[in-house]
């Protein structure tokens, strides 16, 4: 203590020289405020709610007085401190708030606080991920397709990213823009152009909560169950030339679930039928025209058209 007071009548003294020394004093004052400010161990700190935490503070390092407990501590909301000189340690027996910031402090003889905070993120692993297609039901070859991944009760979720896959080929990454530092329920979504040979292929997303170098390694992922897709081909228009007298057979057919009904509209003034092939044994000029085949069932329904001309007469033997 000796030294602190013979530090503070060399300040005193300075005091009383004109005003050039003043300035300059004032300017080392400054300086000398926080001549060292409390260093954290570690200088971040990511833990899961419900989880132990734990860190250490060395309040001043080198160019401090000898303080007692009343002038160094950790301030925070939850947990406990425990003094031993100039480090301070700070513990929790449970992690139970999601928005906490410790803050480490001592005072100087100036009577200045110098103070360091802890950033704390407290985490929570989604409860469950899911994934869907929009719309549900079989698709049409070409269409587009909204993939959605529904993430339940997972926090922070600004530090959340989204996966979708088709099959094992990785289709698009989504994250998330919530700052919210409770848990949320969020859902991501982006589009998709299905071809015919997505039929039968597994779609699927994995959330990922990535907490950097202070969190888990690797990052905690979930993944959802796999959906496979149903796509129906497209039906195209085609166009049949044919013979007078030769045979007319024409084909529709499509797979669904629930197992598609199918319906044909002849040329006008020939009416409807309801099979799968379209059978005439010898055409005649009558028969040429538009065939028009649908397929449908209760989530959707494709057609195909096919445009028949006759011609001529069958050669003569």
């Amino acid at each position: 203590k000796i030294a602190s007071v013979k530090s503070f009548y060399f300040l005193k003294a300075l005091l009383a020289l004109d005003s050039n020394v003043i300035i300059l004093l004032s300017v080392f004052l400054t300086d000398y405020s926080c001549p060292d400010n409390p260093v954290m161990t570690p200088s971040r700190l990511v833990v899961k709610f419900g989880d132990p935490a734990s860190a250490t503070c060395v309040a001043c390092q080198q160019a401090c007085f000898p303080l007692d407990d009343s002038i160094r501590n950790m301030e925070a909301s939850l947990g406990t401190s425990n003094i031993n000189g100039s480090t301070v340690t700070w513990t929790v027996n449970q992690m139970t708030e999601w928005n906490l910031t410790p803050k480490c402090y001592y005072t100087t003889i100036m009577n200045d606080q110098c103070c360091t905070d802890l950033p704390v993120t407290v985490y929570k692993p989604p409860e469950s991920v899911s994934f869907s297609l929009n719309p549900s039901g079989p698709l049409t070859e070409g269409s587009e397709v909204t993939l959605q991944c529904d993430v339940q009760n997972v926090a922070p979720a600004e530090n959340l990213t989204v996966t979708f896959y088709r099959g094992h080929t990785l289709l698009g990454q989504v994250k998330s823009s919530n700052t919210a530092k409770k848990p949320v329920n969020e859902i991501f979504s982006m589009s998709y152009n299905n071809t015919k040979e997505d039929n039968g292929v597994q779609f699927w997303c994995e959330a990922k909560l990535e907490l950097g170098a202070e969190g888990p390694q690797p990052p905690l992922v979930v993944k959802s169950k796999e959906t496979t897709a149903t796509v129906y081909c497209k039906f195209r228009e085609t166009h049949r030339l044919i013979i007078r007298g030769e045979p007319l057979h024409l084909t529709c057919l499509a797979e669904g679930n629930p197992k598609p009904r199918y319906n044909w509209t002849l040329p006008p003034n020939r009416g409807h039928i309801s099979v799968t092939d379209l059978k005439i044994d010898s055409v005649d000029f009558q028969d040429g025209g538009q065939y028009v085949c649908t397929a449908n069932n209760t989530v959707n329904s494709v057609s195909v058209r096919f445009d028949v001309t006759v011609r001529g007469e069958l050669p003569q033997d």
